[in-house]
């Protein structure tokens, strides 16, 4: 699809692994979805099972390229409405930034102690 086009099915590039998750958490929710044809789950599910099956051709490449290609035909093939109307949940779902350091709030520490179980080292004198 042309990127002058406002209901893009193809996401925003963020970087490869968050494209990577969109797109298979994009497929996941459009296999579940009722209104997405049977045959059309085929597509990834084929995909996934060119991969299991034991016939390996020139290398893991191919594998690759056929899990992408049938992904990815996948989502050009279902209703752009039900693929746009996915993509839209997916952008609002809230994104945790794993790259922070500081925290946000208070930190407690604690320790965990199985019921029963008795303090091995003398307490320690609070500050």
């Amino acid at each position: 699809m042309s990127s002058n086009n406002p209901n893009e099915i193809t996401p925003a590039s963020r970087g490869f692994f968050h494209d990577l998750s969109m797109r298979a958490k994009l497929v996941l929710r459009l296999m579940g979805d009722g209104r997405v044809s049977p045959f059309l789950k085929l597509l990834p599910i084929g995909a996934v099972a060119f991969i299991l099956w034991p016939i390996d051709v020139p290398g893991p490449f191919d594998d690759a390229a056929v899990v992408w290609l049938g992904t990815y035909m996948f989502v050009e093939l279902c209703p752009p409405d039900v693929v746009q109307e996915h993509l839209e949940k997916l952008k609002k779902a809230p994104n945790i930034d794993w790259t922070s350091t500081s925290p946000e709030g208070e930190v407690i520490d604690g320790e965990f102690r199985e019921p029963g179980e008795t303090r091995s080292r003398p307490e320690e004198t609070p500050r």
